[in-house]
């Protein structure tokens, strides 16, 4: 309804005590990421910085924002222009953020995430709107490109200790290499796990060809890492 709407909106995000001093500042910037307007979140995200921890807006301003940009995506209140405008205004928030802290915000190598467009197919827009979001979101992405073959997908998890893998396929005849990358994965390295997501995709076709989870689209891919790692702490 109505309400239901409004909640959705930049005024219904509620704001961190720890940002509770710059709630005007946190408003605005949550507009620009509403909004996709990159440029201007350079300097706001510098401005609140000053005064505040990187974690903070992090958690506060940028993460919340995404959220929404999310699910006003999966209500079909935004289309994916509108979507990746958005990713574009954070990650130049997270710019700011990493060029200011150095190596202070690290990404844990337990949060590392493959990606890969499976062996057949070249079409990769919906797997770089993914990465972008899951690297938006502080995860530590290795992205194959597309066309991978099944044994390179095995090979990257090992070299990397990654320990959820996202296969992309949005071909019917390229699903039985995803079949097949999902089959080697489970055999050669247990306990990784595999999301997989594409147009030709459906949750019961994904639990058919092994998958553990079904995103249908890119913000799906970022709950799915989220809900992975607090199950699955790094060692």
């Amino acid at each position: 309804g109505a309400a239901e709407g409004g909640a959705g909106g930049a005024a219904g995000m509620p704001v961190p005590p720890a940002l509770a001093d710059a709630a005007d500042e946190v408003r605005a910037m949550e507009r620009l990421i509403l909004t996709g307007r990159a440029t201007p979140m350079v300097a706001a995200t510098e401005r609140l910085l000053e005064g505040h921890d990187a974690l903070d807006v992090i958690d506060g301003v940028f993460i919340p924002a995404l959220d929404a940009v999310g699910e006003r995506f999966e209500r079909g209140e935004f289309f994916l222009p509108q979507l990746m405008a958005s990713a574009e205004a954070v990650k130049a928030g997270f710019d700011v953020v990493r060029s200011r802290q150095g190596e202070a915000v690290p990404t844990d190598d337990g949060t590392a995430i493959v990606l890969a467009t499976v062996q057949g197919d070249i079409h990769d827009i919906g797997k770089n709107i993914v990465r972008m979001l899951l690297e938006n979101y502080g995860y530590r992405v290795i992205d194959l490109g597309r066309d991978v073959a099944p044994e390179r997908v095995v090979q990257a998890v090992r070299e990397h200790g990654a320990r959820l893998v996202g296969l992309s396929a949005l071909m019917t005849t390229t699903v039985r290499a995803m079949e097949q990358t999902i089959a080697l994965l489970h055999e050669q390295v247990p306990g990784t796990a595999v999301f997989v997501g594409g147009a030709v995709l459906t949750a019961d076709y994904a639990r058919e060809i092994g998958a553990d989870y079904y995103g249908k689209d890119a913000a799906e891919a970022a709950r799915i890492a989220e809900r992975f790692f607090a199950a699955h702490p790094a060692i």
